[in-house]
């Protein structure tokens, strides 16, 4: 390897050791959502953990932008069960 490909990979590593992660959370999987997570990862060729990061980050980036969720179904004033409006019940 010469000296300037040396040196261009040593800055990379340094790159990579500064972008590290230091936060560490341990999640029980049941066994077939542990499959279908190395199956996402061999296919897309990335680590278990950043297919974890990837979808987390993801999922909480959704929630983040649609704060009314938490009012969705919420009737004030509303029958406590819309099934008991007449010509909704059976019965």
């Amino acid at each position: 390897m010469a000296s300037s490909d040396h040196r261009k990979h040593a800055a990379q590593r340094s790159v990579l050791q500064y972008i590290r992660m230091s936060n560490t959370l341990s999640v029980r999987l049941p066994a077939d959502l542990l499959d279908r997570l190395r199956q996402v990862a061999r296919r897309t060729g990335l680590p278990v953990g950043r297919v974890v990061r990837e979808s987390l980050e993801t999922t909480l980036s959704k929630d983040k932008g649609q704060p009314w969720r938490k009012y969705a179904g919420v009737i004030k004033g509303g029958p406590p069960d819309v099934s008991s409006r007449k010509g909704f019940s059976r019965g």
